[in-house]
């Protein structure tokens, strides 16, 4: 076998483990959706009133508004699932399995590709669960096959890049409760972006901050592709937001596993 064989088997042989330990604590997959979904209903049901009839739409109200949030809140999905990870490597760290695996004769990027694809993996269960349930509260995409498989290609992107990070985060963490603190300005930045308001309402200030952090013109590009407004150059943006993060926790993560020795 070729070496990028042996990676790609070790690979899968780690992604098999991260998968087993989802199966077995599913309430971890089920936190992905939980905070979500229960800001999903809170701002829809108790906001989307005002909220919505602010956004200019035929109507008025909660449907304008399920169709605005709902991108928003997809993406912090994604960045909350971005805690589980840290905490999970931290653990992996912490509890000295990594040192077992650096004495077996195994690829050494396998054990962090395993890490990175069990996230996205566990995500994807966690969105698509979120999405049923915007959906059951009001959410009307008129999305055709083409937009929701760009939809969820972006989805899968996000996940990839902030799921990097969120290991790098873990390795670099001394301890797990260190880990679960490392992401939360991950957390914080869908509600300083466009994902519940648009930036246009903000002061001004917080507006710049707005338009120019990462999650912005990724919300706005999924909203573009789910409901079908303007998306002008946010997807390029996007798409290049995503591979810097992705490349920033790949090069931290590498450079934090080969220094740190694990307990």
């Amino acid at each position: 076998m070729t070496t990028l064989s042996y990676t790609l088997t070790d690979s899968a042989t780690m992604l098999r483990r991260n998968l087993k330990h989802a199966v077995r604590y599913p309430v971890l997959t089920l936190m992905v959706a939980g905070i979500p979904v229960v800001l999903l209903l809170l701002f829809v049901f108790v906001f989307g009133g005002t909220l919505g009839a602010g956004l200019g739409g035929v109507s008025g109200g909660r449907a304008e508004y399920a169709d605005f949030l709902t991108p928003g809140i997809l993406v912090l999905a994604i960045a909350s699932a971005a805690q589980g990870t840290a905490i999970s490597v931290a653990m992996d760290m912490n509890e000295g399995i990594i040192a077992r695996f650096r004495t077996m004769s195994i690829a050494r990027a396998s054990v962090l590709t395993g890490h990175v694809v069990g996230a996205v993996v566990q995500t994807l269960i966690g969105l698509a669960f979120v999405v049923v349930v915007a959906l059951l509260i009001g959410f009307r995409p008129d999305a055709n096959v083409v937009e929701w498989l760009a939809a969820t290609g972006l989805l899968v992107l996000v996940s990839f890049a902030l799921s990097w990070l969120s290991v790098a985060m873990g390795l670099a963490a001394k301890s797990v409760e260190g880990a679960s603190n490392l992401p939360m300005p991950l957390i914080l930045l869908p509600f300083f972006g466009s994902g519940f308001v648009p930036t246009e309402t903000m002061p001004a200030g917080l507006r710049w901050f707005a338009e120019y952090q990462p999650f912005t013109p990724i919300i706005d590009t999924l909203r573009g592709l789910l409901t079908g407004t303007a998306i002008g150059s946010s997807a390029a943006l996007a798409v290049g937001w995503c591979v810097a993060l992705a490349l920033v926790g790949y090069l931290w993560a590498r450079s934090s596993y080969d220094r740190r020795p694990a307990r």
